[in-house]
């Protein structure tokens, strides 16, 4: 997700569980870019939300991510809750933040009053109060268009550019700090490695969610339930296109999968249709479908059959189609 890799310090685990009311919720999930690809990714079978790129501004001024809106909706397709991040390489600059929050407000896809995030880790003036006047700007924009607002960035460049406290005062429990104890595979938060702060509502605990690398996050307060009813997916508080064409792929009967859908392989898949065991690399990756003959089906890629009842569909074959470019402005 990020451009600069940090690790996460020891800290007392009981400060911490004293200090967050860690028991709201401690789902996991996700966050993606463009590097994901098209199709949203879990991490694991039991992951709850992930929050996707819209894209963002830097030094090169506005650029987006292409893959945005089919993650939204392959994520939705899958049960996630989904979010939205931008990068907010802004600097201090409050005109450079009004270009993006103008650009970008409009065109989110993730339902009102869920999570958009701002991505604020480079590029940060030597003025930590004008800093800070630039990333309040911006979750208030955010704020006033109907969704929850949230900081990222990783403790050190926190404490070395922001005023946290200010943002904690006007949006309490609005951080999402990222510190991992090392760059090995981890599955689950180790606590030992929290970066203790005040309102600290997720936690990004490591870059290696899964081998080859992912983001996993941990959500501390419940904060990914916003924007869903009763935290479900399946009931957005509004639905924006990618949200309707992630509802419509999820409800899509797998009797109906025809040779373009794009699938994903079940995490409890055991076998191929020839009776070959399913190696685990395979488990909650995207496919094609290739061809369609009986109960089996073909994905494209890996040339392996398998039973329709070992797949979910991710997308119909018109929304497939619809993944070759930036579709959500």
């Amino acid at each position: 997700m990020k451009s600069k890799i940090m690790l996460g310090f020891a800290v007392c685990a009981g400060l911490f569980l004293c200090s967050q009311n860690v028991y709201a919720s401690r789902a996991q999930g996700t966050d993606l870019s463009r590097y994901q690809g098209y199709t949203a990714v879990k991490g694991q079978a039991s992951d709850e939300f992930a929050i996707s790129q819209i894209g963002g501004i830097n030094t090169g001024g506005i650029y987006t991510q292409a893959t945005y809106q089919s993650q939204v909706a392959t994520g939705i397709a899958q049960g996630l809750r989904m979010h939205t991040y931008i990068w907010y390489q802004v600097s201090s600059d409050i005109s450079k933040a009004k270009q993006c929050m103008d650009f970008f407000l409009p065109r989110i896809q993730t339902p009102k009053r869920s999570i958009v995030a701002l991505d604020y880790e480079d590029g940060a003036s030597a003025s930590v109060a004008a800093n800070t006047d630039a990333i309040l700007y911006g979750m208030r924009r955010i704020s006033d268009a109907g969704y929850t607002p949230v900081y990222y960035s990783y403790k050190p460049y926190t404490l070395a550019h922001v005023d946290y406290k200010r943002i904690l005062a006007e949006f309490p429990n609005s951080l999402w700090i990222a510190a991992y104890k090392d760059y090995s595979v981890t599955t689950t938060p180790d606590y030992a490695y929290f970066p203790t702060m005040d309102g600290v509502a997720q936690w990004q605990f490591t870059s290696m969610y899964r081998a080859g690398g992912l983001d996993g996050n941990v959500d501390l307060t419940g904060i990914t339930h916003n924007g869903y009813r009763k935290g479900d997916a399946a009931k957005p508080v509004s639905k924006p296109t990618a949200v309707k064409q992630g509802i419509k792929a999820d409800n899509t009967p797998k009797t109906d999968i025809k040779a373009g859908y794009t699938v994903k392989v079940n995490f409890s898949a055991g076998k191929w249709a020839s009776g070959q065991y399913i190696p685990s690399w395979v488990h909650g990756k995207a496919y094609r479908v290739q061809q369609v003959s009986g109960n089996r089906v073909l994905l494209a890629g890996i040339m392996s059959w398998i039973s329709r009842n070992d797949v979910e569909i991710l997308q119909t074959s018109a929304q497939a189609k619809q993944t070759s470019g930036s579709t959500y402005t």
